[in-house]
């Protein structure tokens, strides 16, 4: 993405590639920042590399339930 600097504002076709960047980005961040916000995951208090890994696997597996339920609240 391009960035503007202070006295440089980025141009209408800069603008442009990073609206066409964002649209796809943002489908691959959203789960991320929902589970760093919902279920606290932003900080992680485990050391050990393998603790980190099943916090982390049970983070995702509460978000990916979460999902599931509000789907299931649409089709009814």
């Amino acid at each position: 993405m391009k960035r503007g600097a202070k006295d440089h504002p980025i141009g209408i076709r800069d603008k442009l590639r990073n609206e066409r960047i964002t649209r796809k980005r943002s489908k691959g961040e959203r789960p991320f920042a929902v589970m760093k916000t919902v279920f606290q995951s932003g900080t992680m208090k485990v050391t050990e590399l393998g603790r980190a890994r099943v916090k982390n696997t049970f983070t995702a597996f509460c978000y990916n339930l979460s999902q599931l339920r509000k789907i299931q609240k649409q089709r009814a």
